[in-house]
């Protein structure tokens, strides 16, 4: 039977051969990780090659014009009634269009 002292003896400590996967996993984990790093910042500088020098400038806020617009009751048709709508600007037609 084993004694306390038997079992505090046993080395446990991993640098035995049956856990001698870690060093070469460590390794390889190390590698690709670089790999793709590498790839990564080659990717980004070529897109930021591609970049012009310089962007347009940009206008000024654009505001929303206000159009008036007649709209014809159709259940009795005597009186027409006016109602202001929005229109949308050019970013707002980009994005729903």
């Amino acid at each position: 039977m084993l004694t306390t002292a038997q079992v505090l003896a046993e080395n446990n400590f991993g640098d035995t051969r049956t856990g001698g996967l870690a060093g070469p996993m460590g390794l390889f984990l190390i590698i690709a990780l670089a790999t793709v790093t590498v790839l990564l910042i080659r990717n980004m500088n070529a897109r930021l090659r591609r970049l012009p020098d310089r962007f347009p400038p940009q206008s000024g806020p654009v505001e929303q014009t206000r159009v008036e617009t007649t709209v014809v009751d159709p259940t009795d048709g005597t009186a027409a009634q006016e109602s202001p709508t929005i229109t949308p600007n050019r970013s707002q037609q980009r994005r729903n269009g």
